[in-house]
């Protein structure tokens, strides 16, 4: 046979279920139409010739119950009934001493997490180290059964998605310099299990996830400065900033706009006090414009932002984005920092800030590269708009940090400390899961706060919150939404028995065929009887992602089972077996599927790898 096959084993390993909400995507990818099967399939391995029909009628006992079974189980769309379920909420904690470093020697008692104010009992808690991070990657990435398949690197699966995003808008060349010395750095202690993307708030300097070293470097040192309105050389009359423009036509603030007229009086009429009238027209233009220009750039910034946390809402694993910026003013024409951070929650993105200024002092005398207009008359003023600009501006990244359980890293010139600390998986952290008491599928955001229930002095990083479900009439849409959650993530669920196994089959050196065998446990079912029969429905759903976390394909299957109890009896004993099919190309995918069914409203979730040659 020129063919080649190889067959990854079932992946045990159990953690408990992260239900962030993530952001709505179209079902649509899991629409593809596969073929279900009642038997169990061929060995690995074996021929591909296909099997020989026997007759129904045959008196040979084992055909005639593989044709019954046929005839119970079949594939359809017909709506099934699904029950709510009440998922856990996972909270991923940090502790860490007041040098940076991770605490791990804390137990489940040493934690209290509330929901909206009220305590709850942590009914899953485990921690996580590099030990156990090693262990399931090794679990998840076990080699090929056929030896002359095996490779001498197995797969590494991604787990966690870091996107650096740089403010180049508003990064000075100062602090681009000394951000990419920083970032640089940083890219060196990417661990093998993590994608990194580059993104700037321009667009003009981008990179997916990868990790791809080389790659990264090369992107880093396209970041430069790139306003959208760069600064003229020489000096404006009237100089109007942006901060300026928003305290003069915002705030209708006149002690800034006399400021500003004063000062036009001195540049423009050489102090004629009889030009006030035209010197107020004059201001009023400029500080139209400065204040339409910086809209616009924030705009800008707010827009490049919002894809990427679209783009990072369908990656499989632990989502970060790093915000690197030296921050920048939200004025009350343009929206606030809660879309942003909305956004973030509902896609289960933490975002760390680090001020792109490092350790900074005020700007006292402006900026030294153009002239300085400032008069006597207007120069103490001038100062404090800047000092004041310059610390509004940093307000911005600690809302975003905070209101998505980040970190702002800011007050300091080790901007690659700062990168680790936000970027990296730490040393230890701790996974507490809860059901929430008295739950409302209210669709409303709840606030969560972890302390220790001993104060050590210890400063503790968690998500702020998350998105209760909403209470869904349809129950076809209940159970999509609750499969689309569990699809997107890596966490194991394991409500259900399921036993995964990845096949592959190259047809050329250009193209290969992914089988995706499971077996589902169903003695833990909850049938419903009627009519003689065991009643109970399947959906399966499956998405292989590549190396990188970039999803290639999927489908979605719905078995119907109406079992006579000779079937029933049999199927208890042996499992259900089902295969889906998908061509990919050679390359390492990681398999995701989500098993639910319609009457017990219970799930599975399994992880499984695939490597085919080129």
């Amino acid at each position: 046979m020129g063919a080649r096959e190889g067959m990854n084993p079932l992946l045990r390993y159990r953690n408990p279920l992260r239900p962030a909400v993530y952001a709505c995507l179209c079902f649509l990818l899991f629409t593809t139409p596969h073929t279900v099967s009642g038997q169990e399939p061929g060995a690995p391995g074996s021929s591909s010739a296909p099997e020989k029909t026997q007759n129904p009628t045959s008196q040979d006992p084992t055909a005639k119950a593989k044709s019954d079974s046929a005839s119970e189980i079949s594939q359809t769309e017909s709506a099934a009934t699904f029950k709510v379920r009440v998922n856990l909420v996972q909270v991923r904690v940090i502790v860490r001493e007041p040098s940076g470093k991770a605490v791990g020697n804390l137990t489940r008692e040493d934690f209290l997490l509330y929901d909206q104010g009220k305590l709850q009992n942590v009914t899953n808690f485990s921690v996580e180290t590099p030990e156990t991070r090693l262990e399931r990657v090794a679990a998840a990435a076990k080699t090929q059964e056929n030896s002359s398949e095996r490779t001498s690197k197995p797969p590494t699966l991604p787990e966690r998605f870091v996107s650096m995003v740089f403010d180049d808008i508003h990064l000075s060349l100062q602090d681009a310099t000394f951000v990419r010395q920083q970032a640089d750095k940083f890219l060196d202690s990417v661990g093998p299990n993590d994608r990194v993307a580059i993104y700037s708030t321009s667009g003009q300097s981008n990179l997916e996830f990868t990790a791809d070293k080389e790659a990264m470097h090369r992107t880093i040192l396209s970041i430069v400065p790139r306003p959208l309105f760069p600064q003229s050389l020489g000096a404006d009359c009237p100089d109007v900033t942006y901060y300026m423009a928003d305290q003069i036509v915002n705030k209708n603030d006149s002690q800034t706009k006399l400021v500003a007229v004063d000062e036009t009086l001195q540049c423009a009429f050489q102090g004629d006090q009889s030009k006030q009238a035209q010197a107020a027209i004059m201001v009023d233009s400029a500080a139209l414009r400065s204040l339409n220009a910086g809209d616009q750039e924030v705009q800008y910034t707010y827009r490049h932002i919002e894809d990427v946390l679209r783009r990072m809402t369908s990656m499989p694993g632990e989502r970060i984005m790093l915000l690197v910026s030296p921050g920048f003013l939200l004025t009350n024409s343009y929206l606030d920092e809660s879309g942003i951070i909305d956004r973030a929650n509902h896609a289960n993105v933490v975002i760390h800030t680090l001020d792109a200024r490092g350790l900074y002092t005020p700007d006292v005398m402006g900026d030294v590269s153009r002239p300085n207009t400032d008069s006597f008359r207007t120069a103490g003023y001038k100062t404090l708009y800047r000092v004041s600009s310059q610390q509004q501006n940093q307000y911005v990244l600690g809302d975003f940090a905070y209101g998505t359980g980040g970190t702002f890293f800011h007050n300091s010139n080790d901007l690659e400390t700062g990168l680790r600390l936000a970027g990296l998986a730490p040393e230890v952290s701790y996974v507490l899961a809860f059901s929430p008491q008295n739950r409302k599928m209210d669709g409303q955001y709840h606030l969560i706060t972890v302390k220790l229930a001993k104060k050590l002095g210890y400063s503790v990083q968690a998500r702020r919150g998350y998105y209760a479900a909403k209470k869904v009439d349809d129950p076809q849409e209940l159970g999509r939404q609750e499969i689309q959650e569990a699809i997107f993530s890596q966490e194991e669920i394991n409500e259900l028995l399921l036993d995964l196994q990845t096949q592959y089959f190259k047809s050329d050196a250009e193209g290969a065929r992914v089988s995706v065998v499971s077996r589902v446990d169903l003695k833990n079912m909850h049938f419903r009887k009627a009519d003689g029969r065991s009643l109970d429905d399947l959906t399966l759903a499956t998405a292989i992602f590549d190396e990188n976390g970039n999803f290639v394909a999927g489908g979605e299957k719905k078995v119907l089972m109406r079992l006579k109890d000779g079937t029933y009896d049999r199927l208890t004993r042996t499992g259900l077996t089902v295969k889906s099919s998908f061509n990919v190309k050679p390359g390492r995918y990681l398999v995701r599927q989500v098993v639910r069914d319609s009457e017990g409203a219970q799930m599975a979730a399994r992880n499984g790898t695939v490597e085919i040659p080129f």
